[in-house]
């Protein structure tokens, strides 16, 4: 006989969840993030998406100013019923205040970066673009796997304060250079010994 295991799924409430239920509500999915009120729990995560956040983050490490810190997976706090998670996140260095924080505010973030994998797919190519930008998130790159060789291409984009909407300014995929929100240079083609 096969026992059967119960699962207590979160019963949301009526008006939906708040960032602070999110923050607080006892086991949740590892990475659960808050959209529009809703908790979104996601699937487990492909290599790709471990190995090119790891290698982003690297990087950015390696390159940011002291006034700025790279970060992966905290949540961002965009207003009371959206926390998403970003994959990757550059903040203020004051921000980073402590060890056990949870989440850092979007006035705090400078760089927002997704790692598209399948089931975030549109969440990611469309909702957190909208919402970081409506946050004034002033920096976005989407990084998605391409060609046969499943190499990382990252498309990135600035906030145009006037639209509160993102443009683009590049599609990068051996290296990534740019000089905004500070000097980046990193070798995309490192992927291939990780």
């Amino acid at each position: 006989m096969t026992a059967e295991i119960a699962h207590h799924w979160p019963v949301p409430p009526q008006d939906g969840y708040t960032v602070d239920d999110l923050l607080t509500l006892p086991d949740l999915p590892p990475h659960t993030e808050l959209i529009d009120g809703s908790l979104v729990f996601v699937s487990p995560q492909r290599d790709f998406h471990s190995i090119v956040i790891d290698m982003l983050v690297a990087g950015l490490r390696r390159t940011a100013p002291p006034e700025m810190k790279a970060r992966r997976e905290m949540t961002v706090v965009l207003d009371k019923r959206n926390g998403p998670e970003p994959d990757v996140l550059v903040v203020r260095a004051e921000a980073a205040y402590s060890r056990e924080q949870t989440c850092f505010r979007a006035g705090d973030v400078l760089l927002a970066v997704e790692v598209v994998s399948p089931d975030s797919e549109a969440r990611d190519h469309d909702t957190k673009p909208h919402k970081y930008a409506a946050a004034g998130i002033p920096y976005f790159w989407l990084v998605e796997m391409a060609g046969f060789d499943h190499a990382p291409i990252v498309h990135a984009f600035k906030l145009a304060q006037e639209t509160q909407t993102y443009i683009p300014t590049g599609t990068y995929r051996d290296t990534l250079k740019l000089s905004a929100p500070f000097d980046i240079d990193i070798d995309l083609t490192e992927i291939d010994n990780l």
